[in-house]
């Protein structure tokens, strides 16, 4: 039996000998969105969680601001078609933006435009950040049973407790399914920690903005206008979340930083 957005499948295996195996792979398909009976979007995703996609890119594209604006959100029966149906017209983006993320990521907004820096008092231990990522893929996670998935999660710094999880084949998209998640369960993501498990490109940082998220933290790598775009929004970024330590690259006084030692940001190659 597969678990939602895994699919059954035959490997040869070799260790010393070989032999063939059965089990699951992460499912990719092509997830179209529809809004006001309009094709919106179609992209690369995991069909899990589908609903949560959709809600979590419209309001990240600024396209819906509240759960009360949808009269309508019904997934295909194949899962590969989200229709979004408000209760007034639908203002129809004039550009597309393909991103950097995996397959080929979509936003109708420049990444760097039109946010202001994120005000928060959050604080949280080295420690304590790095203990969250272990709740990030558990046992019943798609990563345990299939692999080749990034992961996302919304994280409570006061009581240490994932709000949200994601998981999908493309990372940019597990931000929106968390965004999805929050408007359908009423959670306000603002003053949280939010998790992935991807590199931390610049539409991933934007999405954690519009989120009024304080603090992004990765096992991967930042991009170099995710540090820029980090630094002007009053954002800590922490890359390389792994046993050993973590790489903080803007903002490092929420993680109890040593403030004697050398300020970041500065110089010319410091993408101020």
């Amino acid at each position: 039996m597969t678990s939602p957005g895994a699919v059954l499948t035959d490997w040869y295996e070799y260790r010393g000998a070989w032999k063939q195996q059965r089990g699951e792979v992460i499912e990719e398909a092509l997830i179209a969105i529809y809004l006001n009976g309009a094709e919106l979007v179609t992209m690369m995703a995991s069909p899990h969680q589908q609903e949560h996609l959709a809600l979590g890119f419209l309001k990240n594209e600024g396209l819906i601001q509240s759960l009360e604006e949808i009269e309508v959100l019904y997934t295909s029966q194949q899962g590969c078609c989200v229709d979004v149906w408000l209760n007034r017209p639908a203002r129809q983006p004039r550009r597309v933006i393909i991103t950097s993320g995996c397959g080929g990521g979509v936003t109708f907004d420049d990444p760097a435009s039109g946010i202001q820096p994120v005000q928060s008092d959050l604080r949280i231990t080295p420690e304590a950040l790095r203990a969250a990522f272990n709740q990030l893929q558990n046992r019943e996670s798609l990563y345990a049973r299939a692999r080749g998935v990034h992961s996302a999660g919304l994280l409570d710094a006061e009581s240490k407790e994932l709000l949200a999880v994601a998981e999908d084949v493309g990372r940019h998209n597990t931000i929106d399914k968390i965004v999805g998640a929050c408007l359908e369960n009423g959670i306000n993501p603002a003053g949280k920690a939010l998790l992935a498990t991807g590199r931390v490109s610049s539409e991933m940082l934007r999405k954690a903005a519009h989120m009024g998220c304080p603090l992004i933290a990765s096992r991967n790598s930042p991009t170099s206008m995710s540090i820029k775009m980090a630094r002007a929004w009053n954002i800590t970024l922490v890359g390389y979340v792994r046993r050993g330590g973590m790489r903080v690259y803007s903002h490092p006084q929420r993680l109890e930083h040593n403030k004697s030692l050398p300020q970041i940001g500065k110089g010319s190659n410091a993408y101020e």
